[in-house]
């Protein structure tokens, strides 16, 4: 991989350039998908004729845009508007993270799949984790701690498909980690209720309890630390956080807390290119990432509602039939998920194995529309929603579909003192049992939820989708994608339909915007229903760009679940 060692740039006044973003996000009013207003008549996308940005904040999605207005292309839109929201949603993503994507390239009309996860960490085996008396991965805390792929995946995504460097990227989060966050009603939120993991960490309650308590809506929370942090990659580059003294402090932390980092581990890490994973659905080429994301997940999900014999546009949008079809899909998929899911290098089938139509039209035999509610006895998990992502669409149809994320509200809850670095938990997702892929081992990757999209259509994109939620982004993909495909819905109006998620355990949460007698009919199949009323992130956060080949527009939504954001030009 190239190094970055560009000279740190003069900047404009931090003022300015909030002033300017804020500016731009009043300014653009009237293309933009507005979530964060409950009161906003739905359905109503940003629309665009050149380019479109999607972002899990208005001023990270608003930055992006601003980078295409100025020339630059998807790439460095979508690198600046995901280092944006390394700030502005900190308990959800940021240089402490994972990050993975995919990019649409007009020039080879091909799709490229960048893994930015890291690895475990080396200083002790399985055994040895088990002969300390553990039976499981802890799900924070320092054992939980695997090596940051965030900062080489926004370097190396730039080096390949990019047209400014990494320190001209950062530049837009410098600004609003030095000027300080405005603190919305929605983060204020997510910080109380985190108060009492981040009071087990001095360094997090200092920066994110100032003065003892939670932030109030309104109030500005300041990062200088992590505003040096980010300078000092934009003067001396990305390998600073692997190999420099920044990475040898991250290590340092880390083992002295009784975490697995060991200095190599930061040192070797590089991330990497491979090739998305396919299936036909609906007539449309969909684009997701291979394993050690549930990406095969998703595709399984539509293979088999492809397969299924049910006609599901005929089944009726949110239909009492329509969601139990799914909601089997959904079984049936994670069951292969949650038993073959891993690092691909540890796995015991292959993608084409899990995938294979003759499988799959099996599975499928099992799906009655008209059927009851399966027996289920497992136990409900906790559930990590702390998630961000991003899309791009340039003016010469590139494509970013972004995602990043720390896994739980922030992440491990440790934080690298001095630096700002809130390190992400996604170890805790290692299992103990030896015989399962996804078992604990030196230098594995651990399975990720994370499952960024591009569906393509007569062999050019038609749609980026993705959502943050957990073991729900698939759910929540699925019925995004169909709602559009089946239902002839704009991407906002897609968004904004109420929707399922499957629990767990067997059971459906539902928003209450489905009508009750459907809700009714799904009891008496024997489900357990959990009706939810609002707009909450339980059901996920979905953002969508659809590209009009015909028309030349780009149609972007964004949800109002959480605090995304749609904008075009």
């Amino acid at each position: 991989m190239t190094a970055y060692r560009t000279r740190h740039r003069p900047r404009r006044p931090a003022a300015a350039v909030l002033a300017a973003v804020v500016a731009g996000v009043v300014a653009t009013a009237a293309t933009c998908s507005s979530p964060l207003s409950r009161d906003v008549e739905p359905g109503r996308d940003a629309l665009g004729t050149e380019a479109a940005v999607t972002a899990g904040h208005p001023l990270a999605a608003e930055a992006g845009l601003q980078v295409l207005r100025n020339g630059g292309l998807a790439m460095d839109a979508a690198i600046t508007a995901a280092a944006m929201l390394a700030v502005a949603r900190p308990h959800m993503n940021g240089v402490g993270g994972d990050t993975f994507l995919l990019y649409w390239d007009s020039a080879t009309r091909l799709t490229y799949a960048l893994n930015g996860s890291g690895r475990s960490g080396s200083a002790k085996t399985l055994d040895e984790l088990k002969a300390e008396g553990l039976e499981e991965m802890p799900r924070t805390g320092p054992l939980s701690v695997s090596v940051p792929g965030t900062v080489g995946a926004w370097a190396e995504g730039l080096r390949r498909f990019g047209t400014i460097p990494l320190s001209q990227a950062l530049q837009p989060a410098v600004d609003l980690a030095t000027m300080g966050l405005p603190v919305s009603e929605t983060l204020a939120a997510d910080i109380a209720g985190a108060a009492d993991k981040l009071r087990q960490d001095p360094e997090a309650a200092r920066i994110f309890l100032p003065g003892g308590a939670p932030p109030r809506a309104g109030d500005l929370l300041l990062r200088p630390d992590l505003a040096a942090t980010l300078t000092t990659l934009q003067e001396l580059g990305w390998e600073e956080l692997y190999s420099g003294a920044l990475g040898r402090q991250i290590v340092r932390h880390v083992q002295e807390q009784g975490g697995l980092l060991m200095p190599n581990d930061l040192a070797d890490y590089l991330p990497e290119w491979t090739l998305p994973i396919t299936t036909r659905y609906q007539n449309l080429e969909v684009h997701a990432f291979p394993p050690n994301t549930q990406g095969v997940t998703l595709l399984q999900e539509l293979a088999l509602l492809q397969e299924a014999d049910a006609d599901l546009a005929g089944l009726g949008h949110n239909s009492a039939d329509y969601l139990h079809t799914v909601a089997e899909a959904i079984r049936l998929a994670f069951e292969d998920r949650d038993r073959e899911l891993a690092d691909p290098a540890a796995m015991r089938v292959s993608v084409e194995e899990l995938l294979d139509p003759a499988r799959i039209r099996r599975m499928a035999a099992a799906i009655d529309p008209a059927g009851p509610a399966p027996t289920v006895h497992v136990e409900p998990v906790e559930d990590h929603p702390n998630t961000v992502y991003v899309i791009a669409v340039d003016q010469y149809g590139n494509v970013v579909s972004l995602i990043q994320s720390l896994f739980a509200s922030f992440g491990s809850g440790l934080v690298v003192p001095g630096t700002g670095i809130v390190l992400h938990n996604r170890g805790s997702l290692f299992r103990f049992d030896e015989d399962h892929p996804n078992a604990f081992a030196p230098r594995r990757r651990p399975l990720h939820t994370l499952c960024p999209v591009i569906i393509i259509d007569n062999d050019l994109p038609w749609l980026a989708v993705g959502t943050p939620g957990g073991d729900g982004q698939t759910h929540t993909l699925v019925q995004v994608i169909n709602n559009m495909q089946l239902f002839g819905m704009n991407p906002q109006e897609a968004i904004d339909a109420p929707r399922l998620r499957r629990r767990g355990d067997g059971s459906l949460a539902i928003e209450d915007r489905v009508p009750q007698e459907v809700r009714d009919a799904l009891a008496a199949r024997g489900y357990t229903v959990h009706a939810r009323s609002g707009w909450t992130a339980e059901f996920g956060g979905a953002q969508a760009v659809l590209v009009d080949q015909i028309a030349g527009r780009r149609h972007a939504g964004a949800d109002r679940r959480r605090e995304g954001w749609a904008v075009a030009y």
